[in-house]
């Protein structure tokens, strides 16, 4: 009996071994669980921030976009005055150049 009391303290003994082999591995996996957790955390935090940041750069283009388009409007409008204008100032110059043509063609007014 004496032996198997021996035997059996031999199983138990490593039974200890191994339940505190698993115990160890268990806090080491716990660290490393929490370690995750915090990394994940952090990028979930990081990713707000990003995505805060992405909103405000998106709205700022956005405001940029339709100012650019308000001023190619604006300036295709005043190009196209422009051009009217330079036009009307030809057919002015064509005008004026014949009315000053055809005095030439009158006679002369005599002053006393």
């Amino acid at each position: 009996m004496t032996q198997q009391g021996a035997v059996l303290q031999g199983y138990n003994n490593e039974l200890v071994k191994c339940i505190e082999d698993l115990c160890v591995q268990k806090e080491e996996l716990n660290k490393q669980i929490q370690q995750a957790e915090e990394e994940k955390n952090k990028l979930q935090h990081e990713i707000q921030v990003l995505s805060e940041q992405l909103e405000c750069v998106c709205e700022n283009l956005a405001q940029k976009v339709a100012s650019r388009n308000e001023l190619d409007k604006i300036l295709a409008e005043t190009e196209a005055a422009y051009m009217k204008i330079l036009d009307s100032s030809r057919t002015l110059l064509n005008v004026l150049k014949k009315e000053v043509g055809s005095l030439k063609h009158m006679p002369e007014l005599k002053t006393n």
